[in-house]
């Protein structure tokens, strides 16, 4: 017969279970002063989410749970395409707190990677971009067998408009020795190794993918003149002036002028529509990968909008702005 102490013991037991996350699921409880709807995308750096998720938000509150069999790092894209990390654990369950009209300041509890990781974004609140890159490197080096070192080095070193990758090796490298078993350092490693074999008057690096209706781009769709490869995102306004410029350009250029266009969008359907709608008439990628794309990665393309310029298979130009671009092109048809 079992005792009432027993009873109740295994009564709080299968309410305290009830109430947990399980074993191998993840899950996070978010809440947003000042946004009552809205939805925004969660991917993963190592592939622990197939593709991109979307969160919807209901009355300022959200829950997002996925199957976790191993710590990784999720990103958080919101509306105005800013980022929040989130380390994921096994069984665990975070708390996402904050403001809509301050997003970078969002804070989440319930781990010690997240809490550490709420401790760096405090130090980096008001400081210039080249401060907070030092002091991002300062976290690396005190922090090297942690997680949040490896998003850091992501962060700030590799996809940023002004990049580091001899900075990001040595750091990289560091960390390596104290996470040997970190797949997403070994391919940042790999991927660092190789992005200096996109160099101004060296041949254009070999690539291969498919664009939006199926079809094979590469090195040979680039053809032997005059080339741009590009990255744009329909969201933003200096990448959506840069194809503006390329369509009166390609236009004019009478077929002495080849475009390969990679987007950012999150959606590889909607980018094909919208593709169509802008009567873009070159081939155009998007695997959904946003600018973790391993394409992209190994083209050294890192920024909206991004670009590179080869002439007869050679790289002549790399990272122009758009006027400088289009000018460039002018003189060069």
């Amino acid at each position: 017969m079992i005792t009432r102490k027993i009873y109740y013991f295994i009564l709080l037991t299968l309410v305290l279970a009830g109430c947990g996350t399980a074993s191998d699921r993840f899950r996070v409880e978010g809440r947003l002063l000042h946004m009552d709807q809205g939805e925004f995308y969660v991917y993963s750096l190592n592939g622990a989410i197939n593709g991109i998720d979307t969160v919807r938000l209901q009355n300022g509150r959200f829950t997002y749970e996925m199957s976790c069999q191993a710590p990784t790092t999720l990103v958080m894209v919101f509306p105005n395409f800013s980022e929040q990390p989130i380390f994921a654990e096994p069984g665990k369950t975070v708390q996402m707190e904050g403001d809509a009209s301050h997003l970078k300041q969002l804070t989440v509890k319930g781990t010690d990677d997240n809490k550490l990781m709420n401790t760096f974004r405090e130090q980096v609140a008001t400081v210039a971009p080249p401060r907070a890159a030092a002091l991002a490197e300062q976290f690396i080096k005190d922090h090297p067998a942690s997680v949040v070192s490896a998003y850091l080095v992501r962060r700030y070193f590799i996809a940023t408009a002004t990049p580091d990758y001899a900075r990001a090796l040595r750091l990289v490298s560091l960390m390596r020795r104290e996470q040997p078993k970190n797949g997403t350092l070994v391919n940042y490693e790999q991927q660092l190794k190789s992005l200096s074999k996109v160099i101004v008057g060296k041949p254009m690096p070999k690539f291969s993918t498919t664009d939006v209706t199926g079809q094979r781009v590469d090195n040979s769709t680039l053809g032997r003149g005059l080339a741009v490869i590009n990255v744009y995102a329909t969201w933003n306004y200096d990448s959506q002036r840069q194809m503006a410029d390329l369509r009166q350009l390609m236009h004019r250029a009478g077929g002495r002028l080849h475009v390969v266009s990679f987007s950012i969008d999150p959606n590889p359907r909607q980018c094909r529509a919208l593709a169509l709608r802008d009567t873009i008439t070159w081939p155009t990628v998007c695997d959904g990968r946003l600018l973790d794309s391993p394409v992209l990665h190994g083209l050294s393309l890192y920024d909206i909008p991004d670009n590179i310029l080869i002439q007869n298979g050679r790289v002549v130009a790399k990272g122009l702005r758009s006027d400088e671009l289009k000018q460039r092109i002018e003189r060069m048809l």
